[in-house]
């Protein structure tokens, strides 16, 4: 019976512990608020929600951008991470993803390895899907001694 309680003390600490990471990163997140505008360039590196308006660039390498439902956005948005719940015009580049969500609306163009488009969403653009580590001159044909190398008919035929 005695090990029996501290089996069951053990996985306690464990289960507390989980928590703080979820508590730690939205501490790590900047909001801007319904009330604030901000015009020009907004760096930095860390998380930021945003349910005010902001007109120029954002460049948030390495981090989350998420436009709340009351979020206003006229400006480019360099991220890894950007989910659209309100209004966007401008172009988008993720490293990893572009969320636009079913009250969202993006107007401009999309370059990121995935994207998800939720039903009842307005999108209006051009959808580059870019691949972590894909060389830049793929989708041109390859060259050998200056001729074009038709590699597809060759295995189209065998």
């Amino acid at each position: 019976m005695t090990p029996t309680p501290q089996s069951a003390t053990e996985p306690g600490p464990a289960a507390a512990a989980a928590p703080r990471p979820t508590v730690t990163t939205t501490a790590d997140q900047a909001t801007i608020g319904k009330s604030l505008v901000i015009k020009g360039e907004v760096t930095g590196s860390e998380a930021l929600y945003i349910d005010g308006r902001v007109e120029g660039s954002i460049n948030l390498a390495g981090n989350r951008v998420t436009v709340g439902r009351n979020g206003v956005v006229n400006a480019s948005v360099t991220a890894r991470e950007i989910v659209v719940l309100g209004k966007v015009k401008g172009n988008l580049t993720a490293s990893d993803r572009v969320d636009i969500r079913s009250d969202g609306s993006l107007t401009g163009d999309v370059i990121a390895a995935r994207i998800s488009i939720e039903d009842g969403a307005y999108f209006k653009g051009g959808i580059d899907i870019r691949k972590g580590g894909a060389p830049a001159s793929q989708g041109q044909p390859a060259k050998v001694n200056g001729e074009v190398v038709k590699e597809q008919a060759v295995e189209a035929r065998a």
